[in-house]
């Protein structure tokens, strides 16, 4: 999670925060278990319960699962917020969003007066699909895609705009070549005849008669397959970048320079240096408990020796005596 998710002070906040927000200890795998087997009954029910047939003689049974989900979903977020030092953050965030989303469609439909009779209630139950999004928060290498796609951003959308570019001339162009016969009655009718031919959809509904129309529409199906190859391209080199990045680190060796380490490594891959600056390289201790050694040993030598030099020293005045 990010920075402002920092736990509250010790005691049950804290308790929480390491249950709700963590991953590695007992409790907070069970949490996050239930929250996905919620996750997907709701989403299961929301999707069942647009089938008119299965929805008749079970959607009362649905309605209370609905709103059982959406009060432990709303109990969840209150808790969620109680956690954090800076709950409004957190609202903000991509997951906060989509906790906002999955519970407000059914409050708004029980406070607004005559909601039922509305017809963007029906967009707002259907907004409680955005549950599944939750599940990404599961899936550490959801971060990572996430990510991924907010550093590719801005290529996808240039490469699009480029798109919408193309199809929009060969889409005038069509009008003008082709009749009215031919179904190209409009622009905006043949900007959807070049979206379809261009990405190889091929409805069938509107299709050009004269030779050149024929040509050009080749021409636009072969351009068409460049809208799955190119995003992909700049996806994945993105992808690689974030998986890069969150195996290795930038920080240089200080012995030799290099930069290029994994992070859980303790030595330098080029020339052996201890990489971890905050705390002692083992071979040090090592090394100091070796001379440690021997200068004991060469202390209790030198001591040796003095015994044995006085013990002679009194021998010989014992002799001369």
């Amino acid at each position: 999670m990010s920075l402002h998710l920092a736990p509250g002070p010790e005691g049950l906040r804290s308790q929480l925060f390491h249950i709700i927000f963590e991953s590695d200890t007992p409790g907070a795998k069970a949490f996050d278990l239930a929250l996905i087997i919620a996750i997907l009954t709701s989403v299961t029910i929301i999707i069942l319960g647009s089938v008119e047939s299965i929805a008749q003689p079970y959607g009362e049974i649905f309605l209370y699962i609905e709103w059982t989900i959406t009060i432990l979903f709303s109990i969840e977020l209150l808790v969620r917020l109680y956690c954090l030092d800076r709950p409004l953050a957190y609202i903000k965030s991509f997951y906060g969003a989509v906790d906002l989303i999955a519970i407000l469609p059914a409050w708004l439909v029980l406070l607004v007066p005559g909601a039922h009779g509305l017809v963007i209630v029906r967009l707002l139950r259907v907004l409680r699909i955005f549950r599944i999004l939750r599940m990404m928060e599961f899936v550490g290498e959801g971060h990572m895609l996430l990510e991924a796609l907010k550093r590719s951003s801005r290529q996808i959308l240039l490469f699009f705009s480029s798109i919408l570019m193309v199809v929009t001339l060969f889409a005038a162009l069509m009008y003008t070549i082709e009749s009215e016969e031919a179904g190209f009655t409009s622009i905006p009718i043949s900007i959807y005849w070049a979206i379809v031919s261009m990405t190889t959809v091929g409805y069938g509904d509107i299709v050009p008669l004269t030779p050149l129309g024929k040509s050009i529409t080749v021409i636009l199906m072969l351009l068409g397959y460049s809208i799955i190859a190119v995003p992909t391209g700049v996806f994945s080199a993105q992808v690689i970048r974030s998986i890069r990045e969150d195996r290795y680190s930038e920080e240089a060796c200080p012995g030799c320079g290099h930069d290029h380490h994994e992070k859980r490594a303790r030595y330098c891959l080029r020339c052996g240096t201890w990489l971890d600056e905050f705390s002692e390289d083992p071979r040090e201790e090592e090394r100091r408990e070796k001379e440690e050694k021997k200068a004991r040993e060469a202390k209790e030598k030198m001591e040796e020796l003095k015994l044995e030099e006085k013990k002679r020293a009194d021998e010989d005045e014992d002799a001369g005596e």
